[in-house]
């Protein structure tokens, strides 16, 4: 089995780099530098970067970037999707220098998401330093946050991420778009580490590649602060204020540059897996979270 140590980052696509920038560090806080081989590099803690944002015509999410411990566990992950008849390609020099990485292989989950498996992430020892003082993003060993993926080939995609990356349920989410309606199934998945979920499937098709990717702060303080950025800025509240059930996530989403969501929480339960209980939960959050908001902008 294939063990994943979290998010290590993610890829997005935009049509124009100075959106991105002014949206990471006037918005998220977030610094930003040039990425080799063109980009920016999005810094959210003691890494180079965990968000990589490249020039392209239409704004996209394009990759998630899994993180591997070793070059034995990497070795260990090809060997896995050679038995099991996965098709992969290993990352170019180009791919590798501009990810940070020692290794990197590609591959595609049965509804065309993209994933990267990389192992020995590159290190410059330079501190995270917010342009609008967030004090740390809750990183480390759990990965950049969350990646909530479409999966409108749901069975097939599932099968994949659970049987050949590894992951396993946190727990279930049957989404009723009306009473008489069959439900739409999300599934919330966790790697070797104590993060709720790091990955989640939506049993549907999203034209910008992403659901939504999750950062969070260690304060509600820093929440507040970034929802106050958000509105000043003029960047596109999703959903409104609210903690979520299943991860006791208190956050906000707002749309970025790329089209996608991007959630900004604090609070997000950290678990010993071998005392958790996988449940279903019958709805999105405890209080708010009106994802009709983004629907009416």
């Amino acid at each position: 089995m294939i063990e994943i140590r979290g998010l290590s980052y993610l890829v997005a696509q935009v049509a124009h780099l100075s959106d991105w920038q002014r949206y990471a560090e006037d918005v998220l806080g977030m610094s930003v530098s040039q990425a080799p081989q063109g980009g920016l590099y999005v810094k959210m803690d003691e890494r180079p970067f965990r968000m990589l944002i490249t020039e392209g015509s239409e704004g996209r999410y394009l990759a998630s970037g899994w993180e591997l411990a070793t070059a034995a566990a990497f070795k260990h992950a090809l060997q896995v999707l050679q038995e099991k008849g996965v098709a992969f390609t290993l990352g170019s020099a180009q791919e590798i220098d501009q990810r940070g990485v020692q290794e990197l292989a590609v591959v595609i989950d049965p509804s065309g998401n993209r994933h990267e498996l990389s192992w020995g992430h590159r290190s410059d020892c330079l501190p995270f330093v917010s342009p609008q003082g967030v004090p740390r993003f809750i990183t480390g060993d759990m990965g950049l946050g969350h990646t909530v993926l479409p999966a409108p080939n749901f069975d097939e995609t599932l099968a994949f991420v659970r049987d050949v990356l590894g992951f396993e349920m946190s727990d279930i989410f049957n989404f009723r778009p009306a009473p008489d309606a069959p439900p739409v199934r999300i599934y919330f998945m966790h790697c070797a580490n104590a993060r709720h979920h790091s990955l989640a499937l939506a049993e549907y098709p999203v034209p910008s590649g992403c659901v939504h990717a999750m950062v969070e702060v260690d304060s509600m303080t820093e929440v507040g602060r970034a929802h106050d950025r958000m509105l000043a800025h003029g960047a596109q509240l999703s959903a409104t204020l609210g903690q979520h059930l299943n991860d006791r996530m208190t956050s906000f989403y707002m749309k970025t540059p790329s089209g996608f969501d991007l959630e900004y929480g604090f609070g997000g339960l950290q678990l010993d897996w071998k005392e958790h209980s996988a449940f279903e939960f019958t709805r999105v959050s405890i209080w708010g979270h009106d994802f009709s908001v983004g629907r009416q902008q």
